[in-house]
């Protein structure tokens, strides 16, 4: 039976990590510091490990679709994130593909009888 909790665990790893960066980009709407964002991600129900999210971080500002600033006036600095112009056009793209993902699968899932639809 583990074989299969593992089995399970990495598909859902793979669905979860297909969802990260549309999350974290609509939390980027004003100025985010990595650990207040893994809160507010985990108070939304989305558990962000800081070795996973910092990485995401990393490459999307890299990608130019967020901005970002040290604040040094605090005892400890913290790198603020925030969306770019880039970025703000790519999370609204992002968000109606996700739109059209999530009602295409939950009209194939209730559509054949599936399960998981909340009706069983």
């Amino acid at each position: 039976m583990s074989g299969t909790n593992e089995q399970i665990d990495k598909l859902m790893q793979e669905l979860r990590r297909g969802t990260i960066t549309i999350g974290v980009l609509s939390q980027l709407e004003e100025p985010q510091y990595g650990y207040s964002l893994v809160s507010q991600l985990k108070n939304h129900g989305v558990d962000v490990e800081p070795g996973t999210l910092y990485p995401l971080l990393r490459r999307l500002e890299k990608q130019g679709l967020l901005d970002s600033k040290w604040d040094t006036n605090e005892s400890r600095p913290r790198k603020y994130y925030l969306l770019s112009k880039t970025g703000k056009e790519v999370y609204d793209q992002l968000y109606v593909e996700w739109k059209r993902v999530v009602s295409s699968l939950d009209n194939l899932i209730k559509g054949t009888g599936g399960r998981g639809n909340g009706d069983d």
